[in-house]
Protein backbone atom coordinates (compact mmCIF):
# COMPACT_ATOMS: atom_id res chain seq x y z
CA UNK A 1 0.00 0.00 0.00
CA UNK A 2 1.25 3.42 -0.87
CA UNK A 3 2.01 6.01 2.09
CA UNK A 4 -0.39 8.65 2.52
CA UNK A 5 0.61 12.31 1.35
CA UNK A 6 0.53 14.37 5.03
CA UNK A 7 1.37 17.54 3.17
CA UNK A 8 -2.40 17.53 1.73
CA UNK A 9 -4.01 15.39 4.46
CA UNK A 10 -2.93 17.14 7.40
CA UNK A 11 -3.86 21.26 7.58
CA UNK A 12 -1.70 24.23 9.18
CA UNK A 13 -3.18 24.36 12.09
CA UNK A 14 -2.60 20.34 13.01
CA UNK A 15 0.84 20.80 11.55
CA UNK A 16 1.51 23.61 14.08
CA UNK A 17 0.48 21.30 17.06
CA UNK A 18 2.62 18.46 16.15
CA UNK A 19 5.32 20.52 15.83
CA UNK A 20 4.60 22.09 18.94
CA UNK A 21 4.18 18.69 20.38
CA UNK A 22 7.58 17.54 19.33
CA UNK A 23 9.14 20.44 20.79
CA UNK A 24 8.73 18.86 23.82
CA UNK A 25 8.08 15.29 23.66
CA UNK A 26 10.25 14.42 20.37
CA UNK A 27 9.27 11.89 17.56
CA UNK A 28 11.82 9.37 18.67
CA UNK A 29 11.18 9.38 22.22
CA UNK A 30 10.60 5.66 22.70
CA UNK A 31 14.48 5.38 22.07
CA UNK A 32 14.70 7.61 26.21
CA UNK A 33 14.66 5.59 28.73
CA UNK A 34 11.30 5.15 30.58
CA UNK A 35 12.00 7.74 33.44
CA UNK A 36 13.10 9.86 30.55
CA UNK A 37 9.80 9.30 28.36
CA UNK A 38 7.48 9.87 31.01
CA UNK A 39 9.64 13.24 31.93
CA UNK A 40 9.23 14.52 28.84
CA UNK A 41 5.82 13.21 28.01
CA UNK A 42 5.06 15.18 31.40
CA UNK A 43 6.63 18.52 30.49
CA UNK A 44 4.96 18.50 27.37
CA UNK A 45 1.22 17.46 28.69
CA UNK A 46 1.70 20.74 31.03
CA UNK A 47 2.83 22.96 28.20
CA UNK A 48 -0.53 22.33 27.27
CA UNK A 49 -2.36 21.70 29.99
CA UNK A 50 -5.57 24.54 30.28
CA UNK A 51 -7.38 25.62 33.63
CA UNK A 52 -9.72 23.50 34.83
CA UNK A 53 -13.22 25.53 34.19
CA UNK A 54 -14.82 26.63 37.25
CA UNK A 55 -17.79 24.96 39.22
CA UNK A 56 -16.53 21.73 39.52
CA UNK A 57 -15.44 19.67 43.23
CA UNK A 58 -12.17 17.85 42.40
CA UNK A 59 -11.16 15.18 45.25
CA UNK A 60 -8.43 12.07 44.97
CA UNK A 61 -9.25 9.23 46.10
CA UNK A 62 -8.63 5.68 45.98
CA UNK A 63 -11.76 3.63 44.42
CA UNK A 64 -11.27 -0.37 44.34
CA UNK A 65 -7.28 0.71 45.74
CA UNK A 66 -6.62 2.48 42.75
CA UNK A 67 -5.94 6.09 42.80
CA UNK A 68 -8.32 8.18 40.83
CA UNK A 69 -9.10 11.64 40.51
CA UNK A 70 -13.27 12.40 40.60
CA UNK A 71 -14.53 15.66 38.56
CA UNK A 72 -17.80 16.21 40.18
CA UNK A 73 -20.33 19.60 38.97
CA UNK A 74 -23.32 20.33 40.70
CA UNK A 75 -25.86 18.38 40.36
CA UNK A 76 -24.27 15.40 38.61
CA UNK A 77 -26.06 12.22 37.99
CA UNK A 78 -23.77 10.46 35.37
CA UNK A 79 -20.98 8.92 36.17
CA UNK A 80 -18.40 8.06 33.46
CA UNK A 81 -14.85 6.23 33.90
CA UNK A 82 -11.77 7.82 32.10
CA UNK A 83 -8.70 6.06 31.28
CA UNK A 84 -5.94 8.08 29.78
CA UNK A 85 -3.71 7.20 26.87
CA UNK A 86 0.17 7.05 27.16
CA UNK A 87 1.05 3.43 25.68
CA UNK A 88 0.24 1.67 29.09
CA UNK A 89 3.95 3.06 29.87
CA UNK A 90 3.81 7.27 30.16
CA UNK A 91 0.63 9.21 31.42
CA UNK A 92 -1.40 9.37 34.85
CA UNK A 93 -3.91 11.57 36.55
CA UNK A 94 -2.08 15.10 35.39
CA UNK A 95 -1.46 14.13 32.01
CA UNK A 96 -5.13 14.39 31.04
CA UNK A 97 -6.38 16.84 34.28
CA UNK A 98 -7.76 19.21 31.80
CA UNK A 99 -9.23 16.52 29.31
CA UNK A 100 -11.12 14.95 32.29
CA UNK A 101 -12.17 18.58 33.87
CA UNK A 102 -13.91 20.21 30.58
CA UNK A 103 -15.78 16.38 29.99
CA UNK A 104 -17.32 17.14 33.24
CA UNK A 105 -17.52 20.34 33.10
CA UNK A 106 -19.48 20.28 29.59
CA UNK A 107 -22.05 17.17 30.10
CA UNK A 108 -22.35 17.55 33.70
CA UNK A 109 -21.43 14.24 34.28
CA UNK A 110 -19.04 13.07 37.40
CA UNK A 111 -15.62 11.82 35.58
CA UNK A 112 -13.39 9.13 37.76
CA UNK A 113 -10.22 9.16 36.23
CA UNK A 114 -8.56 6.16 37.26
CA UNK A 115 -4.44 6.04 37.83
CA UNK A 116 -3.96 2.24 37.10
CA UNK A 117 -0.27 0.90 36.93
CA UNK A 118 2.39 1.23 34.46
CA UNK A 119 4.54 -0.91 32.51
CA UNK A 120 7.44 -2.19 32.58
CA UNK A 121 7.29 -2.11 36.32
CA UNK A 122 3.85 -3.47 36.08
CA UNK A 123 3.00 -5.53 33.18
CA UNK A 124 -0.27 -7.03 31.68
CA UNK A 125 -2.80 -8.00 32.79
CA UNK A 126 -2.07 -4.97 35.77
CA UNK A 127 -3.22 -2.55 34.01
CA UNK A 128 -6.74 -3.59 32.60
CA UNK A 129 -7.03 -5.43 36.62
CA UNK A 130 -7.11 -1.62 38.22
CA UNK A 131 -9.54 -0.36 35.49
CA UNK A 132 -11.60 -3.12 36.61
CA UNK A 133 -11.28 -3.13 40.44
CA UNK A 134 -11.52 1.11 39.81
CA UNK A 135 -14.68 0.81 37.84
CA UNK A 136 -16.62 -1.70 39.89
CA UNK A 137 -15.81 0.51 43.09
CA UNK A 138 -17.19 3.09 41.39
CA UNK A 139 -20.22 1.47 40.09
CA UNK A 140 -20.78 0.54 43.78
CA UNK A 141 -20.22 3.85 45.10
CA UNK A 142 -22.24 5.90 43.15
CA UNK A 143 -24.91 3.58 41.57
CA UNK A 144 -26.39 3.82 37.99
CA UNK A 145 -24.89 2.49 35.22
CA UNK A 146 -21.42 3.65 33.99
CA UNK A 147 -20.03 5.25 30.75
CA UNK A 148 -16.38 3.87 29.98
CA UNK A 149 -14.33 6.00 28.29
CA UNK A 150 -10.61 6.30 27.10
CA UNK A 151 -8.17 7.89 24.86
CA UNK A 152 -5.48 5.65 22.95
CA UNK A 153 -4.08 2.51 25.46
CA UNK A 154 -7.14 4.01 27.35
CA UNK A 155 -9.30 3.13 24.99
CA UNK A 156 -8.63 -0.19 24.82
CA UNK A 157 -8.56 -0.52 28.58
CA UNK A 158 -12.16 0.79 28.63
CA UNK A 159 -13.41 -1.83 25.78
CA UNK A 160 -11.90 -5.13 27.66
CA UNK A 161 -13.45 -3.63 31.06
CA UNK A 162 -16.38 -3.74 29.17
CA UNK A 163 -16.35 -7.00 28.09
CA UNK A 164 -14.90 -8.34 30.96
CA UNK A 165 -17.85 -6.89 32.77
CA UNK A 166 -20.70 -8.19 30.29
CA UNK A 167 -23.38 -9.24 32.86
CA UNK A 168 -21.87 -7.94 35.91
CA UNK A 169 -22.74 -4.07 35.88
CA UNK A 170 -24.90 -2.29 33.58
CA UNK A 171 -23.19 -0.02 31.46
CA UNK A 172 -24.27 2.79 29.77
CA UNK A 173 -22.23 3.00 26.96
CA UNK A 174 -18.60 2.77 25.65
CA UNK A 175 -16.58 6.25 24.17
CA UNK A 176 -13.25 5.33 22.67
CA UNK A 177 -10.89 7.52 21.39
CA UNK A 178 -8.71 6.90 19.09
CA UNK A 179 -8.13 3.16 20.52
CA UNK A 180 -5.58 0.51 19.73
CA UNK A 181 -7.70 -2.41 19.67
CA UNK A 182 -5.94 -5.19 18.44
CA UNK A 183 -6.22 -4.92 14.83
CA UNK A 184 -4.07 -6.53 11.93
CA UNK A 185 -0.88 -4.60 11.33
CA UNK A 186 -0.16 -6.19 8.54
CA UNK A 187 -2.86 -4.45 6.44
CA UNK A 188 -5.33 -1.33 6.40
CA UNK A 189 -4.23 1.70 8.46
CA UNK A 190 -1.59 -0.04 10.15
CA UNK A 191 0.48 -0.04 6.46
CA UNK A 192 -0.95 2.99 5.01
CA UNK A 193 0.01 5.36 8.16
CA UNK A 194 2.71 3.02 9.12
CA UNK A 195 4.46 6.48 9.33
CA UNK A 196 2.37 9.08 10.65
CA UNK A 197 2.84 11.98 12.31
CA UNK A 198 2.79 11.70 16.65
CA UNK A 199 2.27 7.73 16.30
CA UNK A 200 3.88 4.81 13.75
CA UNK A 201 3.78 1.48 13.30
CA UNK A 202 7.08 0.81 14.99
CA UNK A 203 5.65 2.77 18.29
CA UNK A 204 2.93 0.67 18.44
CA UNK A 205 4.48 -2.44 18.20
CA UNK A 206 7.08 -1.25 21.01
CA UNK A 207 4.67 -0.34 23.20
CA UNK A 208 2.75 -3.60 22.82
CA UNK A 209 6.15 -5.39 23.83
CA UNK A 210 7.02 -3.22 26.62
CA UNK A 211 3.02 -3.77 27.98
CA UNK A 212 3.73 -7.38 27.90
CA UNK A 213 7.18 -7.86 28.95
CA UNK A 214 7.79 -9.73 25.51
CA UNK A 215 5.67 -11.29 23.13
CA UNK A 216 1.98 -10.10 23.04
CA UNK A 217 -0.87 -12.99 23.52
CA UNK A 218 -2.55 -13.74 20.42
CA UNK A 219 -6.43 -14.41 22.00
CA UNK A 220 -6.64 -12.58 25.24
CA UNK A 221 -9.19 -9.87 25.26
CA UNK A 222 -8.47 -8.41 28.65
CA UNK A 223 -5.31 -6.96 26.22
CA UNK A 224 -7.21 -6.50 23.32
CA UNK A 225 -10.61 -6.10 22.68
CA UNK A 226 -10.44 -7.29 19.10
CA UNK A 227 -9.06 -11.02 20.26
CA UNK A 228 -12.48 -11.36 22.23
CA UNK A 229 -14.83 -14.50 20.28
CA UNK A 230 -18.25 -13.14 21.80
CA UNK A 231 -18.99 -9.60 21.06
CA UNK A 232 -23.13 -9.58 21.63
CA UNK A 233 -24.00 -8.16 25.10
CA UNK A 234 -21.96 -5.31 25.13
CA UNK A 235 -22.99 -1.56 25.72
CA UNK A 236 -23.56 0.72 23.07
CA UNK A 237 -20.44 2.04 21.75
CA UNK A 238 -19.42 5.05 19.83
CA UNK A 239 -15.55 5.00 18.26
CA UNK A 240 -13.24 7.82 17.17
CA UNK A 241 -10.62 7.21 14.85
CA UNK A 242 -7.98 10.03 13.64
CA UNK A 243 -7.88 9.69 9.76
CA UNK A 244 -3.69 10.15 10.16
CA UNK A 245 -3.02 7.76 12.60
CA UNK A 246 -1.94 3.71 12.43
CA UNK A 247 -4.69 2.91 14.82
CA UNK A 248 -7.42 4.54 12.19
CA UNK A 249 -8.88 0.79 11.20
CA UNK A 250 -9.34 -0.46 14.67
CA UNK A 251 -12.80 1.90 15.56
CA UNK A 252 -14.02 0.58 12.95
CA UNK A 253 -13.47 -3.23 12.78
CA UNK A 254 -14.79 -2.79 15.92
CA UNK A 255 -17.76 -1.48 15.84
CA UNK A 256 -18.32 -3.55 12.93
CA UNK A 257 -18.10 -6.46 14.72
CA UNK A 258 -20.55 -5.65 17.53
CA UNK A 259 -23.35 -4.80 14.96
CA UNK A 260 -22.95 -8.00 13.35
CA UNK A 261 -23.29 -9.29 17.02
CA UNK A 262 -26.39 -7.57 17.25
CA UNK A 263 -25.33 -4.36 19.27
CA UNK A 264 -25.28 -0.85 18.82
CA UNK A 265 -22.30 0.50 17.19
CA UNK A 266 -21.14 3.97 15.68
CA UNK A 267 -17.18 4.73 14.31
CA UNK A 268 -16.29 8.39 13.65
CA UNK A 269 -13.55 9.33 11.40
CA UNK A 270 -12.22 12.88 12.15
CA UNK A 271 -10.47 14.07 8.93
CA UNK A 272 -7.03 15.01 8.76
CA UNK A 273 -6.31 14.68 12.76
CA UNK A 274 -3.44 12.34 14.47
CA UNK A 275 -2.90 10.03 17.25
CA UNK A 276 -2.80 12.61 20.43
CA UNK A 277 -4.99 15.47 18.87
CA UNK A 278 -7.06 15.90 22.34
CA UNK A 279 -4.10 17.69 23.50
CA UNK A 280 -5.06 20.58 20.34
CA UNK A 281 -8.73 20.82 21.14
CA UNK A 282 -7.75 24.53 21.66
CA UNK A 283 -5.38 25.38 19.26
CA UNK A 284 -6.64 23.31 16.11
CA UNK A 285 -10.00 23.97 14.46
CA UNK A 286 -10.57 20.79 13.39
CA UNK A 287 -9.58 19.23 17.26
CA UNK A 288 -11.99 21.30 18.59
CA UNK A 289 -14.97 20.50 16.41
CA UNK A 290 -14.05 16.75 17.07
CA UNK A 291 -13.59 17.61 20.61
CA UNK A 292 -17.24 18.97 20.61
CA UNK A 293 -18.70 16.04 18.54
CA UNK A 294 -17.45 13.84 21.24
CA UNK A 295 -19.13 15.78 23.92
CA UNK A 296 -22.42 15.43 21.98
CA UNK A 297 -22.25 11.89 21.49
CA UNK A 298 -21.56 11.94 25.39
CA UNK A 299 -24.27 13.02 25.88
CA UNK A 300 -26.50 10.80 23.62
CA UNK A 301 -25.35 8.10 25.80
CA UNK A 302 -26.22 9.45 28.54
Amino acid sequence: MAPSDYQKLIDGPTWAFIRETERWYPPDAVGLTIEGQREVYDRMCAAFRQPRPEGLTVEDRAMGGVPCRIYTPNGARQTMMYFHGGGFVVGGLDSHDDVCAEMAFATGFRVVSADYRLCPEHVHPAAFDDCLAATRATAADYGGALILAGDSAGGALAASVAHALRGELALKGMLLIYPGLGGDRTTGSYQTHAEAPMLTLADTEYYEKIRHGGTPPSADPTASALRDTDFSGLPPVVAFAAECDPLADDPFTYAAKVRAAGGEAEALLDDGLVHGWLRGRHSVPRARAAFDRILARLKALA
